[in-house]
């Protein structure tokens, strides 16, 4: 059959022949990947717009609400480097829409997850790409810190709320360890009457692997009450990923075992062909392991809720991923040494792990509310709800990068640079990340910088400090020193970060017991930061520069700071030789790269046209240092007010382009009306941009949108939207 006719321009044309009579059925996001996974389609002729499809397939971009915005991706399970999937928005098309399209990993394969929901023996769709159902009516979304939660009405009958959760305990290792996440689907009537509901969700083998072609096993058992689906990759290869995707571990789906709970595990439409007819399944296990892609493997849990009337009737489920190791780490030893999942010291084995998280579930909530209450709150009353808008959307993004191991009494963080190049403990990643660290919980820091500091220490060549430590999730170092070097913007960053951490912590011994280092890596701003040299920075997407003024003000007031950490770590003589030099040094900064006749520091010294977001003042103010004299503050507010664009104010004269770090930053020390001006238009841009993936922190500053093919998103790097908070603080 063909589908009907729409009225449409000669570009939205396009023919489909099928076998399949409901395939006419499907939703628009993601038909293509669809098509190509669903036997009976014969022809695709040509591909529609995304206004075709939003008529072919419902009510696809349903008149819903978003509060506080509407986010270019939705978190939906984001606790670790491996469990990060999202919502994406369209290209071109509805952005924040659940039913019709499916989950994206961050890296933006799909990660197969459907829910149906049948209603007096009608079935329609809630979440995922599959066909079969028209989709449910989405009437909103609402975002905190913690939860993405949808609201939906089924055929004006009743009403759903999707609730995801990934709970972030910054000062519970046990449970912040735990890379699983909870969904909350709750039913009940919409028009008063009653109504006979059966509530279905699926995963498929696309979350063991990004290999379509790799081999899967699974099972399922009840244990303590819980019903796990746990499925796996057949040939483990331990710290290998499969197109970003992890190559070992074990993934569990589990739901209560309750009355009126059935399962399914087989062929994607086998089984869910047998709850669009049944509304129930049979409690079968297809025990032909195969291919991610061979006849698409699901595993699928059911609940028939009754007769559903005024009261809302929840169902829980849980998805996780178990690894034993995390990360292949070189520390003091010589040889790589398998760093254990965190989790691991406080769980005998993956079966505990798997019911405590479940079981843990209203505990995660009131966790949860205190959280998302605190953050918004404290935003709101930092700048208001604009602030607040930026602050929520990034603390899931910001934890969901990192990977808890080593043991209860030696916890360490790694960090995955997530979609740039994927490095491991990145400096200058950490560096924009680390004001919610400070705000939330100082020791999480420690915790990430104490690898580095280790490696360093025994096996990193050069006298500056390193950029990163490899390739996520191999920690192995550069015994050689062939890292990327970016030397004074690393060395600025490890100073300034592990004062900032000594301060909060009243821990002068951690800056006496690092003092080795904190020594060399001054040595080397004492000959690099007054002028530096042609060098990368922190923007390195931008490539070499030399005369940076903003690097340069980097390494002087880290250099200040030197003179603070001297006195914390017993070696006061040494204070007032950091603190002459900074001053020195700042007298030259001040002649050379301010131009005083335009009003605005430059971006190369005596380089009269150039200007930048001059953000690496920020630690002065952070430290509490006030050497920077507030004139140029002053300046710098003015400015930007000023140049600024429809979304903001560009990072330097050398493009378009700004990140979202960086005018935060630059944000939090600025004069009351400039730091309103750039929080209002990064949550206009939250809520206009037409890209697509989660939280970019690279934008064009005039439409919006992704600068060519730079794609800067899930990044931990949007943590820097607690630099304000973290000055309160």
């Amino acid at each position: 059959m063909f589908l009907p006719s729409i009225n449409t321009t000669g570009e939205d044309l396009y023919e489909v022949v099928v076998e399949t009579p409901w395939l006419s059925t499907i939703s628009s996001p993601g038909l293509q990947q669809t098509l190509t996974r669903i036997p009976g389609v014969m022809k695709l002729v040509k591909f529609a717009s995304a206004a075709v499809l939003a008529a072919i397939g419902g009510q696809v971009a349903a008149d819903s609400t978003f509060s506080p915005a509407r986010p270019p991706a939705v978190p939906l399970a984001v606790r670790n480097p491996y469990l990060n999937v999202w919502l994406n928005g369209q290209e071109n098309g509805p952005h924040g829409i659940l039913p019709g399209q499916w989950p994206k990993f961050w890296a933006t394969g799909i990660q197969g997850w459907q829910g149906f929901v049948k209603v007096d023996d009608q079935v329609y769709n809630w979440m995922g790409g599959a066909p079969g159902a028209p989709n449910a009516d989405q009437l909103s979304l609402e975002y905190t810190s913690t939860r993405s939660i949808f609201k939906m009405s089924v055929a004006g009958k009743v009403d759903m709320r999707i609730e995801f959760l990934s709970p972030v305990y910054p000062e519970d290792l046990k449970r912040q360890s735990i890379p699983f996440s909870y969904i909350n689907v709750a039913v009940k009537s919409r028009d008063g009457k009653s109504h006979k509901v059966q509530l279905y969700s699926d995963v498929s083998g696309e979350w063991a692997s990004g290999d379509g072609q790799a081999v899967i096993q699974w099972n399922t058992s009840t244990t303590s009450g819980v019903r796990n689906h746990k499925f796996w990759k057949q040939k483990q290869a331990v710290f290998q990923e499969d197109g970003e995707n992890a190559a070992w571990g074990s993934w569990y789906w589990s739901t209560r075992d309750q009355s009126g709970v059935s399962y399914k595990i087989g062929a994607d439409v086998d089984v869910r062909g047998q709850f669009l007819k049944q509304g129930t399944l049979d409690n079968q296990v297809d025990n032909q392991f195969r291919a991610v892609s061979d006849r698409w493997p699901v595993f699928a849990l059911s609940r028939d809720l009754g007769i559903v009337q005024g009261n809302w009737a929840e169902t829980i489920f849980t998805i996780g991923v178990a690894q034993q190791d995390s990360i292949q780490w070189v520390g003091q030893a010589d040889q790589p040494q398998s760093v254990p999942s965190l989790w691991t010291s406080y769980f005998d084995n993956e079966r505990d792990l798997v019911n405590f998280f479940y079981q843990d579930y209203d505990n995660a909530m009131h966790a949860a509310n205190q959280l998302d209450t605190r953050i918004q709150r404290d935003s709101v009353a930092a700048a208001g709800q604009d602030y607040a808008t930026i602050t929520t959307l990034a603390v899931r993004q910001t934890f969901g990068a990192f990977a808890y191991t080593g043991t209860a009494s030696n916890p360490l963080i790694f960090l995955k640079e997530i979609s740039s190049n994927s490095d491991i403990q990145t400096v200058d990643v950490i560096f924009p990340a680390f004001p919610i660290l400070l705000y939330l919980n100082p020791n999480l820091l420690k915790y990430l910088l104490e690898p580095l500091l280790i490696n360093d220490r025994y096996h990193y060549p050069n006298d500056w400090a390193q950029h990163d430590l490899g390739r996520f999730p191999r920690a192995i170092g550069y015994p050689g020193g062939n890292d990327e070097h970016m030397p004074l913007e690393e060395c600025g960053n490890m100073i300034i970060m592990m004062l900032a951490y000594s301060q909060l912590k009243h821990d002068d011994k951690y800056l006496s017991d690092n003092w080795d280092l904190l020594v060399k890596w001054a040595q080397y701003m004492i000959k690099d930061a007054k002028i530096p040299a042609s060098q990368l920075s922190t923007d390195d997407f931008a490539g070499h520069l030399a005369n940076q003024t903003n690097l340069a003000i980097k390494g002087i007031i880290a250099l200040r700071a030197m003179s603070d950490v001297a006195s914390r770590a017993g070696h006061k003589d040494e204070s007032s030789k950091y603190s002459t030099l900074a001053k020195e040094y700042l007298d030259f900064w001040t002649k050379h790269g301010v131009n005083e006749e335009a009003g605005h520091t430059m971006l190369q010294y005596d380089n009269k046209d150039s200007y930048g977001l001059l953000y690496n003042i920020y630690p002065d103010k952070l430290l509490g240092l006030n050497f920077v004299p507030q004139k140029i503050y002053d300046m710098q507010s003015k400015f930007y007010l000023q140049t600024k664009k429809k979304y903001g104010v560009i990072l330097d004269t050398r493009n378009v382009w700004t990140k979202v770090d960086w005018e935060l930053f630059a944000a939090a020390v600025a004069k009351p009306d400039t730091q309103s001006m750039f929080i209002s238009n990064i949550a206009k841009w939250i809520n206009e941009t037409p890209t697509w993936r989660a939280f970019t922190d690279l934008y064009d500053v005039n439409t919006g949108g992704y600068p060519g093919g730079l794609q800067f998103t899930a990044r931990p790097v949007v943590g820097a939207a607690f630099s304000l908070l973290a000055l309160k603080k």
